[in-house]
């Protein structure tokens, strides 16, 4: 009996449980939700709206939006892309959940959600990794184990930022990948990685023939350092040399030699001449 009592008891917690859940969707006026401020995508073309808007208009919105309560109404979780699109339609209410957070968590729950959706481009998803990590002070670490990937993985999208909002841009717009995007950053020099970019999407470089291109723009700038370098070191040297010879004749000066010197500078030499007296026997 006692068994039964206890069973019936969680048959009607789970049950209020449930009816709490479905109370949370509401209807609202998508003119009442304003964007969430946090929201990491920031690249939303009208094609790819209107392609979602086809896609409710004939199927119906499979997932409601996700929305907190605000002094002023209601701000947006989750469903950038969904609001717009149910906009275009003119819907005059739209389902939601809402949901009781404040505006860190809801900023990290929207960098989540567009994260494993896989809704941001390569430079968004290291925007929203950096933004999170910032909003809630966590690691590299922390940060893969929410998204259930490796440091690298982190390490190397947050590497993308590295890169010029021209750069972005121009990769974004020319279609170019993540690896492409990897291979430019090993040029520092952000003069020369723009060029090659450009000339990358001139030459519409796969990525096997971008990397071979970069790796050998950067061998040749490494051989003209190496150049340029050689050139210094021998100046570097040479001071060397002057300093230990005045240092020489410093000393022998203190000892109380009367060392007398002459330089002279030649087309191509330099002529020191130490006029060391004999000693008188």
């Amino acid at each position: 009996m006692a068994g039964n009592l206890f069973f019936a008891r969680q048959m009607k917690e789970e049950n209020e449980k449930n009816k709490e859940k479905e109370e949370k969707i509401v209807m609202i006026s998508p003119y009442e939700i304003s964007p969430n401020p946090s929201q990491p995508r920031k690249y939303f073309t009208d094609e790819a709206i209107f392609r979602l808007a086809d896609s409710i208009r004939n199927h119906g919105l499979i997932q409601p939006l996700t929305v907190r309560k605000t002094e002023e109404g209601y701000e947006l979780i989750a469903g950038e892309r969904r609001l717009r699109a149910l906009k275009i339609l003119g819907k005059s209410e739209v389902p939601c959940v809402i949901n009781n957070v404040n505006k860190e968590e809801s900023a990290h729950l929207a960098i989540i959600e567009n994260i494993q959706r896989e809704n941001l481009n390569m430079f968004e998803q290291a925007m929203a990794i950096l933004n999170l990590m910032k909003v809630h002070c966590l690691t590299q670490e922390k940060i893969a184990e929410q998204l259930s990937c490796s440091q690298s993985y982190v390490a190397n999208k947050l590497r993308l930022l590295k890169i010029s909002d021209e750069e972005k841009q121009d990769i974004i717009e020319f279609g170019l990948t993540e690896r492409h995007a990897r291979a430019l950053l090993k040029i520092k020099d952000e003069d020369l990685r723009k060029s090659a970019l450009k000339n990358i999407i001139r030459k519409n470089m796969n990525v096997a023939s971008s990397e071979d291109y970069i790796d050998k723009l950067l061998t040749e700038k490494k051989k003209e350092k190496s150049e340029n370098g050689k050139t210094k070191i021998i100046i570097k040297d040479m001071r060397l040399f002057y300093n230990t010879i005045d240092k020489a004749i410093e000393t022998m000066r203190a000892t109380g030699f009367n060392v007398e010197t002459t330089k002279r500078e030649t087309l191509d030499s330099t002529e020191i001449v130490i006029a060391i007296p004999k000693c008188s026997t």
